[in-house]
């Protein structure tokens, strides 16, 4: 018996040996897990825990009472949804969000990449860190510190830009209480703030590709304009579709400070995006029902956009956001 315990000795258990690897991976890297502990701490606080009280959107709202104790509000919790659609300045907020979002993503989406590539092929490196420089400053500046600067170049009768085509002779612009101008103005100056900041991550990547092939290119005689599009966009082509993913994401999606900083009542038409509607009609009027349907609204139709995109570029052959 003991000659063949000696022969065929007791193999070890295969589970034993993923185990120690485990835990000598983590006595190795619990360091970087216990940096993880306060974003994700933060994350289930702010982020996940408010998901509970999404259900104001389908109840009627007591602020004395527990969310779980409050009634459901008529046509089967849908009853704000149903007052949201059939109000004529949500419509208009719907129309206005979609329109100044798809006119951002056309306009601002490229201006990040093109000055990317400008900068990369930039040889005078003093130059480049200089425009780099200036081009990120007005990232760091507030929406009402942008509206203060446009009012004063763009104001019809007192702003510099149009005491200036004063004196050439010629009738003021209305930059900022016409329409069409107001939309232009307002898209030029969300450019001009992402512009720089945004062409940070186009630069990383741009680092990326093998100076390698920029040399074998030279060597065939490609110029500077093949060099960048044969080697430098498809090099940052997989960084372009995230990006764009992301910002498809957020298509139905509005910020607060930028419309409510630009806004005035001559371009109300145009300016009242959703962000603005749910803090007139729902936060204000202390419709709190109404306010929380309208923002469940925005984020399922953007999940929508963010899961279609994201199939559309893996169908492409991208790799998407996952």
């Amino acid at each position: 018996m003991d000659n063949i315990e000696a022969v065929n000795p007791p193999q070890a258990k295969p589970d034993s040996g993923k185990l120690k690897k485990t835990s000598n991976y983590l006595k190795r890297y619990w360091t970087l897990y216990l940096l993880l502990l306060l974003p994700l701490v933060y994350f289930i606080i702010f982020r996940y825990i408010p998901m509970f009280y999404v259900q104001i959107a389908f109840k009627e709202y007591r602020l004395n009472m527990p969310i779980w104790e409050m009634e459901w509000a008529d046509n089967y919790g849908f009853k704000y949804f149903i007052e949201a659609f059939r109000n004529r300045d949500f419509r208009y907020a719907i129309r206005n969000t979609l329109g100044l979002n798809l006119l951002d993503l056309v306009v601002g989406f490229p201006a990040p990449i093109i000055l990317a590539v400008l900068l990369n092929e930039l040889p005078f490196r003093k130059f480049k860190r200089l425009t780099q420089t200036v081009s990120y400053m007005p990232h760091f500046l507030s929406w009402i510190i942008i509206a203060s600067l446009a009012n004063q170049l763009f104001a019809t009768s007192t702003g510099l830009v149009n005491i200036f085509i004063n004196n050439l002779g010629m009738e003021s612009i209305h930059f900022l209480d016409r329409e069409v101008n107001w939309i232009i103005t307002f898209c030029l100056l969300g450019v001009w703030q992402n512009l720089g900041w945004g062409s940070i991550i186009y630069l990383a990547a741009i680092t990326g590709i093998s100076p390698e092939l920029y040399e074998a290119a030279a060597v065939d005689g490609a110029s500077r304009l093949r060099k960048i599009w044969h080697i430098t966009l498809p090099g940052i082509r997989s960084t372009i579709v995230t990006l764009l993913i992301m910002n498809l994401g957020r298509i139905i999606g509005s910020d607060f400070d930028r419309p409510w900083a630009l806004r005035n009542q001559l371009v109300k038409g145009v300016s009242d995006v959703l962000s603005i509607f749910v803090y007139v009609n729902g936060i204000t009027s202390s419709k709190f029902e109404l306010a929380t349907a309208v923002g469940l609204f925005q984020s399922v139709v953007c999940l929508i956009f963010l899961l279609g995109s994201n199939a559309l570029a893996k169908k492409f052959g991208e790799r998407g956001v996952w």
